[in-house]
């Protein structure tokens, strides 16, 4: 049985706080593809972190690029982890640039392609990473 067999994404609300418009919009498109509801895009900090604070707002999985605008994004994946939503980080840098408490959590590295981000949403779903 295929990994997609096992956690289907269709229907899932995908908040995409990303600071890059192209990047954005071709994570809209990749979600689009497989099924997902696009939340956002959100471009900074604030309005990421307002949006994952606010329960009333249907969120099942989040993608969260590290640096938005020369700001870290955690703040944002602790709002998120603290109303146990899932998220995969998204970098163009290496791993010092991610805090050592959210390196276990699933990884986009830039550029990816749309297998790269499926196998990323199915690791923050099941909370495994593939080796």
């Amino acid at each position: 049985m295929s990994e997609s067999a096992k956690t289907p994404l269709t229907g899932l609300k995908v908040l995409i706080v990303e600071d890059e418009a192209l990047v954005s919009m071709l994570l809209e498109d990749m979600l689009s593809d497989l099924g997902c509801e696009v939340v956002g895009p959100i471009m900074r900090l604030r309005e990421a972190l307002a949006m994952a604070q606010d329960r009333a707002q249907a969120i099942d999985l989040a993608i969260l690029d590290v640096n938005l605008a020369g700001e870290r994004s955690f703040p944002v994946a602790e709002a998120l982890e603290a109303r146990g939503c899932r998220f995969v980080l998204s970098t163009g840098y290496d791993d010092a640039g991610i805090e050592e408490r959210w390196r276990a959590r699933p990884l986009l590295r830039k550029p990816f392609l749309p297998h790269e981000l499926e196998r990323a949403l199915h690791e923050a779903l099941t909370g495994m990473q593939a080796a």
